[in-house]
C-alpha cells in the first residue's frame, strides 16, 4: 500500500480508549480489502489516532465515514494521509484545517 490514512480525535478521558477501540473494529468488518486494511491505532494524552493503508486513501476516508457518521464522534474527525515513506500530510478533513501531524 502506497499511503497511510490516519483519522484523529482529540482525547478527552480514558474512557475514550473504548469509543476508540469499537469505531477500529467497526472500520475492520466494514472496510473493502480492495480500498484499504486498518493497521491499528494509538492511544495518548492529547489524541487518538486509527490508521489506514490504502492505495485509495480518499476512497478508504469515505468508506471509514460510511461506516462511522453514526458514532457521536466522527463530527470531530480530522484526516489526512501520506505517502508511506514521506512525512508530508495532505489534510482530507475538516477541509479549513491547515496543518496535520501524529504525536
Amino acid at each position: 500500500m502506497k499511503y497511510i490514512l490516519v483519522l484523529q480525535w482529540s482525547v478527552n478521558s480514558e474512557d475514550d480508549y473504548d469509543e476508540l477501540i469499537a469505531m477500529e473494529d467497526l472500520l475492520e468488518e466494514n472496510l473493502p480489502g480492495a480500498h484499504g486494511f486498518v493497521d491499528g491505532h494509538d492511544f495518548g494524552t492529547t489524541e487518538m489516532n486509527i490508521f489506514i493503508c490504502s492505495d485509495l486513501p480518499l476512497i478508504a476516508f469515505q468508506d471509514a465515514m460510511t461506516s462511522l457518521r453514526s458514532s457521536t464522534r466522527w463530527t470531530d474527525v480530522k484526516s489526512a494521509y501520506r505517502r508511506a515513506d514521506e512525512d508530508r500530510y495532505v489534510v482530507v478533513w475538516p477541509k479549513t484545517l491547515k496543518a496535520f501531524s501524529v504525536s
